[in-house]
């Protein structure tokens, strides 16, 4: 197994702010890391750092030579109109032959969804922006790829894809994410980054569902650990408190030896103090109306000629019910939120509620918040207190609540992180109290502990909630029933995600199998028409030619045998078996780029 990277002692200072330090990790040929941690703990700085795009304060970084690196940054940033310029565009540094660059380009935008490479970049939206941005990364082959909260924007279809793609991938990656389900299908090594671990990180062979066993040992130990240093630290103070005739004959190394421990316990309890949670608990009216709100018959359609997105929708929420929305990007998820809130009248059907209903709604957008607003004015609008069930709360104690520091409180809200910025709305909506709470992508940006907080609030919320969210670990933790929508009109209400995939499986095969076969493509000519180019195939090649999907899709399985194999309990301790099974997913690996590599050249050849 090979080393590509290695970072040792690296640490990051930003002014005051300590972002990490003594970190050191290697990464080798087939490995898949998963980084997450709390927000800020400096995961995006340390993923520039291995990239390349920011120095670290001490420490080194050494590669593999010839070792090419690329980087996903959370932001997606194009320069060209259509999406094949753009990948056009990053393989002009590379020297192949124009109609390799072409069968390339098309192949890859294919494998990656897009049915026209020529599409608009301007026109996509974010999780089809996310997809071209990763296909840009790939196209360009690296043998490291440092991913940056690539979930982000993603619809479930888009995590699908992605988390199917990556163990398959012959590159090793760095991937930071807050999606648990994503960690637990494409990780072989968990690293959490955290201020309540000595190190500053831990690090755990394995997936999610690994890491989190092992979490709990660590900090158990580390409990343990601290009561034993408490009582420790009890006795020695006692014993300075003796006074200095009973410590004349005492060792001075004994006195250090105290301050020491005392100092020890200090930094101990500062890191835990440091690794809190956002407070979060929002607040129900107790309301017991059966019937908050009902919907029955609606229907809504865009566009000229009108395109059906909605129709025959009949809903009911009660107090207690958890209900998920799921359905592709561009469903109907956020008209349906807009219809229930009453901001959008729909085309046919009724709503009627509950008197003095009270419905509060997180926006994804968050456009309830105001960019140039002091942090300050935002938590507690006019006054330095907020009043929160009843009882009037300083507004240093509420900020800290949600994690923020004093000093904080005079920065503007647009200055914030993204994270910072979703528990300023979360603060904002827990003051009022609701019968219904509508939550539109709510766990975008929120790190893990703050989404653990937030599902336990939303478990013990009395009223109705909504729910649309690609995280489907809070799928399954919260939703009691799942209204799930097709894209083209059409619903369905089932009990779980499991179902709804399948559902929706069966709904884009029962469109293939209906759909009108596609027109042959017109091409625009100048001058003469052209003739199409005869095949150059021999028969022995078109043969091959044809069989190569297939071939290709049984060495990728391949791959995913050998991943899976390397995965097991009883590697991590027999090396030996890990090596041998290493090797042969490299050679695996191997294959596909060579099938690949084959795959194009007989593409090229037919012209």
């Amino acid at each position: 197994m090979s080393l590509l990277l290695s970072a040792q002692d690296i640490a990051k200072t930003y002014g005051p702010q300590n972002l990490f330090k003594g970190i050191s990790l290697s990464l080798y040929e087939g490995q898949r890391i998963g980084l997450f941690g709390p927000n800020g703990a400096g995961k995006s700085t340390l993923l520039k750092i291995l990239a390349g795009r920011e120095t670290s304060d001490t420490g080194r970084i050494e590669t593999r030579r010839g070792l090419r690196v690329g980087y996903l940054a959370q932001k997606d940033d194009f320069t060209q109109p259509t999406a094949y310029a753009e990948l056009a565009q990053a393989l002009e540094q590379a020297d192949l032959h124009p109609a390799d660059s072409h069968v390339k380009i098309t192949k890859l935008l294919s494998r990656t969804g897009f049915t026209d490479p020529h599409v608009s970049v301007a026109t996509l939206s974010g999780g089809w922006r996310k997809r071209l941005a990763i296909a840009r990364e790939i196209l360009l082959e690296p043998d490291v790829l440092l991913l940056d909260e690539p979930t982000n924007h993603l619809d479930l279809a888009g995590i699908e894809w992605l988390e199917n793609y990556l163990p398959a991938a012959r590159f090793a990656y760095v991937v930071v994410t807050h999606d648990r389900y994503f960690l637990d299908q494409v990780a072989n090594q968990i690293i959490e980054f955290n201020r309540i671990y000595p190190e500053g990180y831990l690090a755990v062979p394995g997936d999610y569902t690994d890491f989190i066993a092992r979490r709990a040992d660590v900090l158990i130990a580390q409990e343990k650990e601290q009561q034993s240093l408490q009582n420790k630290v009890t006795q020695e103070i006692a014993w300075l408190q003796r006074g200095p005739k009973a410590r004349r004959t005492k060792a001075k190394a004994r006195i250090d030896s105290a301050h020491e421990l005392i100092a020890t316990l200090a930094d101990s309890k500062a890191r835990h103090a440091q690794a809190r949670t956002a407070g979060i608990d929002f607040s129900a009216t107790q309301r017991q109306t059966r019937k908050l709100l009902t919907l029955h018959g609606i229907g809504k359609a865009f566009g000229t000629p009108p395109r059906t997105i909605l129709q025959h929708i009949n809903l009911i929420l009660s107090p207690g019910q958890k209900l998920g929305v799921l359905g592709p990007n561009g469903s109907g998820k956020s008209t349906l939120l807009k219809i229930l809130t009453g901001q959008l009248a729909p085309d046919a059907g009724t709503r009627a509620v509950a008197p003095d209903l009270r419905i509060v709604l997180f926006d994804q957008q968050r456009q309830q918040l105001n960019p140039d607003l002091l942090l300050r004015n935002a938590l507690a609008p006019g006054s330095d207190m907020v009043v929160y069930r009843d009882q009037q709360i300083h507004i240093t104690s509420w900020a800290r609540r949600f994690l923020f520091r004093t000093e904080q409180l005079e920065r503007c809200v647009g200055d914030l992180s993204g994270g910072e910025q979703a528990r300023v709305l979360i603060a904002q909506l827990m003051l009022s109290p609701a019968d219904i709470l509508i939550l539109d992508e709510p766990t975008n940006d929120l790190d893990i502990p703050t989404l653990q907080v937030l599902e336990d609030s939303l478990q013990d919320f009395p009223g109705a909630l909504v729910l649309v969210t690609h995280d489907r670990y809070m799928l399954d933790r919260l939703a009691t029933e799942i209204l799930g929508l097709d894209g083209n009109g059409q619903h369905v209400m089932l009990a779980d995600y499991p179902q709804y995939e399948r559902w929706l499986e069966q709904q884009t095969e029962a469109m293939k199998a209906t759909a009108p076969a596609p027109a042959k493509p017109v091409t625009a000519t100048a001058g003469p028409e052209k003739t199409a180019k005869p095949k150059k195939l021999n028969f022995v090649e078109q043969r091959e030619w044809e069989g190569m999907e297939a071939r290709i899709m049984q060495a990728e399985a391949e791959v995913q045998k050998w991943h899976h194999a390397m995965e097991g309990p009883e590697m991590l301790t027999n090396h030996t078996k890990l090596q041998e099974v290493c090797k042969k997913m490299e050679a695996a690996q191997g294959e596909v780029s060579r099938l690949y590599q084959r795959w194009e050249e007989l593409e090229a050849k037919q012209g």
